[in-house]
């Protein structure tokens, strides 16, 4: 017991060595308390548990955001070398897209519009920090190359798209030119997100088609597909109800909905690759896993949104299933953090 003990690592070592991605927790976390919120109008017992996420994501923010700024302050040149990982510097936004998220619980969890404020605003800001930081590192550097192309480069692309999530309906609680500003933001990140992951999904599947597959621990990153996927629609639909201008909603719902069914389809792809790396032995647990949760959990919602919209009871129950998976993949997750945490094994560096 106490070579176990010893082994564990300290306080400075885990700041030391804190990594970018823990805030994915708080995303998977997050939007799985607002799916279960919507879903809690179907089956009001849902509620309890709902809010009980809520809280808690709440709390995990607050734990993880201490190590995060302490590493900055501490170990500038660690987290500046972090920066310039061409796998790793993928998760630094995490942290601005996990506050965009509590900003959205914020809104579906009682209406708090100024809470709702109070994160969305630097996360807004830190989204495109990191877009630019994390690009212009890949972009002007000779250190990435094919075999660190995975789905978790879609993650700038990720902050950048979820924006007017929150971002849109707070448009309706701003005047003046704070919203001008705040509406300029929106349009901007959806517009560079969605095209930037459009380029990005073309690197990727050049990858899948002609090298090797990302397995150990980046194969959760396969998921991360569904992020942009379930996220693109219900931030057009949440812009478009802000703009000055009439648009013909029917078109934005089957924009979204052509979306849907690439991600229908890549739910079953995504299947497919972590059954075969878990059958193959190269599915170790990670912090990776958490990128199980945020995308499923987007394509969840937009799988609400859209049946809403559109009336199909099939694209609900599609929603529901998912959820269901969602859930499972995070208690799971969950779980093995937090054996994790108290092994001390999620806190040392990854070879």
């Amino acid at each position: 017991m106490s070579a176990v003990l010893s082994a564990r690592p300290s306080c400075a070592e885990i700041v030391r060595n804190f990594a970018p991605g823990w805030f994915a927790a708080v995303m998977g976390t997050g939007v799985l308390s607002v799916s279960t919120l919507t879903l809690a109008g179907r089956w009001p017992l849902l509620e309890g548990f709902a809010w009980g996420l809520h809280y808690l994501n709440l709390l995990l923010f607050a734990i993880l955001a201490f190590p995060w700024l302490t590493r900055w302050i501490r170990h500038r040149e660690l987290a500046l070398a972090t920066l310039q990982h061409p796998v790793q510097a993928s998760f630094y936004p995490t942290i601005a897209i996990a506050m965009m998220v509590i900003a959205a619980q914020f809104l579906a969890f009682g209406g708090q519009v100024e809470l709702a404020l109070l994160f969305w605003w630097p996360g807004m800001v830190l989204t495109f920090v990191f877009s630019f930081a994390v690009l212009y590192a890949m972009f002007s550097g000779e250190h990435v190359n094919l075999e660190h192309v995975t789905p978790a480069n879609f993650i700038p692309a990720v902050g950048l798209v979820v924006i007017p999530i929150a971002g849109g309906p707070l448009l309706g609680h701003l005047q003046g030119d704070t919203r001008e500003l705040a509406l300029l933001a929106n349009v901007v990140g959806l517009g560079a997100g969605s095209l930037m992951y459009l380029g990005l999904l073309a690197l990727t599947l050049q990858r899948k088609y002609l090298a090797k597959p990302a397995v150990g621990i980046l194969a959760p990153t396969v998921w991360i597909h569904l992020g942009p996927i379930g996220v693109i629609p219900v931030s057009l639909l949440n812009l478009a109800g802000q703009l000055p201008l009439v648009l013909p909603s029917g078109t934005l719902v089957l924009a979204g909905l052509l979306l849907w069914g690439f991600g229908v389809w890549w739910v079953v792809m995504a299947t497919l690759l972590t059954a075969a790396a878990q059958r193959r032995g190269m599915l170790p647990f990670a912090l990776s896993w958490w990128g199980f949760t945020f995308p499923l959990g987007s394509f969840v919602s937009a799988s609400f949104r859209l049946a809403r919209e559109t009336g199909l009871a099939g694209v609900e129950l599609v929603g529901i299933a998912c959820w269901l998976l969602l859930l499972a993949l995070w208690l799971l997750t969950a779980w093995r953090t937090a054996r994790g945490v108290g092994s001390g094994a999620v806190f040392r560096p990854h070879p």
